[in-house]
């Protein structure tokens, strides 16, 4: 009998969790890492310090599709930008 195959959100979580232990290791790197507070795990999704509501990540994700489709950005880019904003998404 095979094994249970992993389901697509354990990879993004996984892939999402290697990618900020390397943004991590690369500001401790930098030496620009400020002390990692708690709140980080928990706090509501921001970019640039603004805490974006459910309606603006809907937006931007509206606005990286576009993007796409006119050919101004990469497919895997697209693909991680959208993982990213979707994992933002409040699930009531």
């Amino acid at each position: 009998m095979a094994g249970q195959r992993s389901s697509f959100g354990k990879l993004q979580r996984d892939r999402d969790k290697k990618a900020k232990a390397a943004a991590k290791r690369s500001r401790r790197q930098d030496g620009t890492d400020e002390s990692a507070s708690p709140e980080d795990e928990t706090s509501a999704p921001s970019i640039n310090g603004h805490q974006l509501s459910t309606p603006e990540l809907l937006e931007r994700i509206a606005e990286i599709h576009q993007q796409f489709d006119a050919g101004t950005i990469s497919y895997e880019f697209f693909e991680e930008t959208k993982a990213d904003l979707m994992s933002r998404l409040a699930v009531d």
